[in-house]
Order: structure tokens, then sequence, then C-alpha cells
């Protein structure tokens, strides 16, 4: 054959076929290094290739699915023709994803529970035959089930209350090792059993309450956190309903001033689930769900007619409220996987995978957490495919030495280095480890194996059925929040304890956290005052103010002519000031350098 060399010239013959081996040779260790590593390559992907959502095969869609292309503009989907094996032909609109690269098939109607449903297009699609792809109905099984947690059993002193802020009835902290970096940040929780109000919370390392957001009565939150959106710091958590460990509701963004800015909602008909929101370096939110199903359960000697929640992970357009990715637990991982015995009665769903944790790679697959199989999956975000299984029946790699866990929580890869991180429950029931611990792992992907690098135990021991995070600080600390038990701890680089505070009473949250957060609420002050004998005593605190450095008093005859009496520096939640007894009073907010950051209402001394 003829050949062009760079310069232009005609080449006689091919390169030397020892040349040729050597360069298939390292072409081939170099996709052998990446595949090893779990990387997504798009070897062989023509030009143009689109994932789609449901992917072809996929065996649970909603009967109230939207079809998701994601790859490449709305303008190149061309014509898309849906047709379900009972309902016929589906008629429906496209919109676009926020990013540019996608958008979805929304059909009119529903599809049939059961059906198969055929989706035509001219595009080049994952999985798919000439632009054909197929995926089945699941027959849905109602509603989940729920049965909240009680109220925490009442002990003395488990309540704050406060004059200036008498709506407000979080449960009280206890800090019993201070913290020897105050400076790490403040404390994130969500006490979920009262034992009056649930919600999210923020502490100072004092254990001194800065935030604290009640709500409904029924509901509570989970995973508050901070993360960044559009570059903000921004606070994030799941809100709702909750019941057997599952959660029905929402995820909630507020902005530094606690303003809501978006809420988030689960796609194709189902509800948010606490376990899991996660917002992307793209803008989009990873959120977790469960989706009843009936399902043959034959496999682990149940009903062949019985019920079983799947597991499901989705990516939602924040902008849109879109899907971008879906992926279910039924369509990878089989049931025989778990060691979650069947349920007791009939007609409970079989809770076979239990996620508990997403979370994304830079190569954008995701890492996935189940419970119930004691193992986390590394999942690829184009196809679904599980590129690997840690622990388990059947984990890729080879667990050393005091490596195995069980009933596992919010496990993460470490960013740019093979150790993952996971809270290990270790008892379900049954009770699999003694005490749960913060466990750190090595993964060598070559070798395919697993050794223990760092463990963090409780002293005295604890034992949590469920819950349960480890948060690996800037410092190289880690934070553990204890899930069931009511603690949280951490730990520096050789393991010693350097902070430990709990609930005063047998409170839960679901995970806990320690960040740096600057705010400033868009609410005013809150003020009470009383006056006895010649004295008025002023109560005034600022729900979820980060930076008061002290408190100025107004006072005067009448509300319009109101002048300053007395400064003082900000001592918790509440500050109480003592002035001369006066007929009304108002505060202000100083920050470090004495300027106003506002102004409470004028009150009248009781």
């Amino acid at each position: 054959m003829t050949a062009i060399s760079p310069s232009g010239s005609p080449q006689s013959q091919s390169p030397p076929r020892r040349l040729l081996l050597v360069r298939l040779l390292l072409v081939a260790i170099v996709i052998g290094c990446f595949a090893g590593l779990g990387m997504e390559l798009l070897v062989g992907a023509a030009p143009g290739t689109v994932s789609v959502f449901p992917v072809p095969g996929d065996r649970v869609a909603s009967p109230d699915t939207q079809i998701a292309f994601r790859g490449v503009p709305i303008s190149q989907l061309g014509r898309i023709e849906v047709t379900g094996s009972r309902s016929g032909r589906h008629e429906g609109r496209l919109l676009a994803d926020s990013d540019g690269h996608g958008g979805s098939f929304l059909p009119r109607k529903p599809f049939l529970p059961g059906e198969l449903v055929t989706v035509r297009t001219h595009l080049h699609v994952r999985g798919g035959r000439r632009g054909t792809f197929r995926f089945t109905v699941a027959d849905p099984a109602g509603a989940i089930p729920l049965s909240a947690l009680g109220p925490a059993p009442r002990v003395a002193g488990d309540l704050d209350s406060f004059r200036s802020a008498a709506d407000l009835s979080p449960p009280a902290v206890d800090i019993t090792t201070p913290s020897t970096d105050p400076g790490e940040g403040e404390i994130f929780l969500t006490p979920q059993q009262g034992p009056v109000q649930n919600g999210p919370m923020i502490i100072a390392p004092s254990g001194d309450l800065i935030w604290f957001d009640p709500l409904p009565k029924g509901e509570m939150a989970a995973d508050l956190r901070v993360q960044r959106y559009h570059g903000r710091p921004v606070l994030t958590w799941w809100q709702g309903y909750s019941g057997a460990g599952l959660g029905l509701g929402e995820d909630v963004i507020d902005n530094s001033s606690y303003r809501q800015i978006a809420v988030v909602h689960a796609a194709n008909g189902l509800s948010a689930d606490l376990h899991e929101f996660t917002l992307t370096r793209q803008g989009t939110a990873l959120v977790t769900a469960y989706y009843p199903v009936h399902w043959n359960l034959s496999s682990v000697k149940g009903p062949a007619q019985g019920i079983v929640l799947d597991s499901v992970v989705q990516e939602i357009d924040i902008k849109t409220g879109l899907l971008l990715f879906q992926w279910d637990s039924l369509d990878h991982v089989p049931l025989t996987d778990s060691y979650e015995p069947l349920p007791g009665s009939a007609g409970q769903p079989y809770d076979y995978f239990h996620i508990n944790s997403i979370q994304q790679q830079r190569d954008g697959s995701l890492i996935i957490s189940a419970r119930n199989t004691w193992a986390a999956y590394k999942v690829s975000s184009r196809t679904g495919r599980v590129i690997w299984t840690l622990g388990g029946k059947h984990s890729t790699f080879a667990l050393g030495s005091g490596a195995a866990f069980a009933f596992q929580h919010s496990v993460r890869l470490r960013s740019r280095s093979d150790s993952v991180v996971v809270f290990d429950d270790g008892a379900g029931p049954p009770v699999v480890h003694n005490q749960s611990r913060a466990l750190t792992l090595t993964l060598d992907p070559r070798r395919k194996t697993v050794r223990v690098a760092r463990v963090e135990e409780h002293s005295p021991p604890l034992l949590a059925s469920f819950e349960g995070d480890v948060q690996p600080l800037q410092n190289g600390d880690q934070f553990v929040g204890w899930g069931q038990q009511p603690y949280f701890t951490e730990f520096n680089a050789r393991g010693q304890v350097v902070f430990d505070g709990r609930f005063v009473d047998a409170n839960s949250s679901y995970r806990a956290y320690r960040y740096q957060w600057s705010a400033t609420p868009q609410s005013r002050p809150a003020v009470a005052a009383s006056t006895s004998g010649g004295a008025t005593a002023v109560y005034v605190s600022w729900n979820g103010a980060t930076t008061v450095a002290a408190w100025r008093v107004l006072s005067g005859a009448t509300p319009q002519r109101l002048s300053p009496v007395k400064t003082g520096r900000r001592a918790a939640f509440e500050t109480e000031l003592v002035v001369p007894a006066v007929p009304y009073v108002a505060v202000e907010a100083l920050d470090a350098r004495g300027r106003v950051l506002a102004r409470s209402a004028t009150v009248h001394p009781s």
C-alpha cells in the first residue's frame, strides 16, 4: 500500500513489522491500565453516540418514565418513535437539558405495567441496534410503607430553649472532648427523634447552637452539609417523611442567607429518598429513590409474585427537573447477592439492596454503596454497567485481614488516591462486628486486592444498627457520625480522639459533618425583654448568623426615638444584656469591626 509521510512524500512500504507489534503492545498496555483503574473509555464509540435512559434492556422502568438522551444537542435527536406493546404509539414532547448536551422525550400518557416499549431513532445508541432499543415497564407495587422513628426518651437537659426564640426546641448537645482545632469548622447534624422538633441543625465546636430549622410535625431532615452550587457555598439537605429506613420527600438548597434557591425532586414518578443528595461539578444533582415493584423472588426461596424495593440512582438537571441518568439495582445486581433475609410477613417489600450513598468520580463514574449486599459498586455513568465490586459475595478485590465490612454506609473513594473510607456499621441485625468503626481501605487495582490502612473506633464502644458516615477533613483528620448512636467524633491521623460530642438524649443523626460556614440570615435578629425593678433584661439571638461579634442595645421612651445604651459581646446562641428599665428596646448586631449587620424589631418589655 502507499502511505503519506509527514512531509507529504509517498512511502513505498508499511512500517517494519516489529515496530508495528511494539505499537500495538503499547496501546494494549495503556488500555489495560485504564481498565484496571475502572476508567470509562470511549473506545470504538462513533461520533454522536448517545446514552439513553432507561438503558436498553431495562426491566424496571416506571410507567411515568421519561426517555432521556445524552450526548448530543436536542436539535440532533431527530425523529423519535415510541411504541408500547400494549399501549401502542406514544406521542410526546421533547425538552432540552440545560447544558445543551441532550434532552428527554416526555410521553403524553403513561406506559402500561409489564409492557415492552420499543424506541426507534436515527441515532448511534449505546446498547441499541441501528438506533432502536427496548425496555420493559415494571409492575408497580404501590406506596412504600412508612413507620417513622419514635421520639427519643426524655431525659433531664435534653432540650435547648430561648426566650428570644421561643419557637425553637432543638435537642441539646454535650461536648465530652473539646475540639483541639475549633477553626476546622462547625458541626452539621440532622436530629431525627425530636424529642419535640426535628430539623437541620448547625452547632459550634463548643456545642452552642448556631442554626436550627424546625420542620412540620411528622417530618424529618437528613444529610445536612455544605456544597457548592454555581461556584458558591450552599446548604443542602433532604426533608420529608421517613420509615423503615427509607424516605419520601424532596431535596433543598439554601444560600448563605438561608433563602431557598432550589428544590430538587426525583423524576419518573418517584420520590427523593433521604440517603443521598450530592451536587456535581456540572451543577446537577445525584439523588436516591426506592421503587416497590412486583418481582419473582424464587431465586431467594421467596414467592414468585413477591414485592422488591428497586434501589434507584438518578441524576437530575436542577434547572429543568429533567432526568439525565438512572441506574436500577434490579438490572445489575441479583437478589442472590443480598444478605438480607426475606420479610417475615406476606406483602412486605424485600429490601435486598438498600442504597445509601453515591459518589461521582472524576471520570464520571459513580461509587454506589448497598447496605444489604455489604458491597460498593463502581458504575459507568454512560451504560450503568458495574465496573467493579468491593466487598459482598462477589468482590472484584480480595479482602485482606480485617477489611470485610457489613451493613456499611457512606462509602467514599478519596480523590486522587486508591483509598476508600467506609462507615462499617457491623450490625443489622445480625451483629457481625462487636462495634461499629470508621474504616479506611487501600485498593490495589492491578493486583485486585484490598488492605486495611486505618481503623477508628469509639470509646466506650458503639454499635450502630443503621446510618453513620466518615468525612475526611482537610487537615488529615476524620470526622465520624455514629448514625443510630448519638455521638460524633473527630480522630487525628494517629487515630487519637481530638473532638467528641453527643446529643444529651438517645437521638440519632443520619450523618454528621464538619465544615467552614459563614452566613448572614435574611431574617432580623429576634429579641425579647422583661423588666423587674429598675432593670430590663434583654435577650437577643439571630438564628443562623455566624459573623456577630457583639450586640448593641438601643432604648428610649418611644419606639421612634431610641439611642444606644449598652454594647456586649455575643455570648452564645442567645445573649442576655441588662440595661436600666426603659419602655422600648431594640438590638443591633455588630461584626468584629463594629459595623451594623442588622437590627431587630422594637419591643416593649413585659
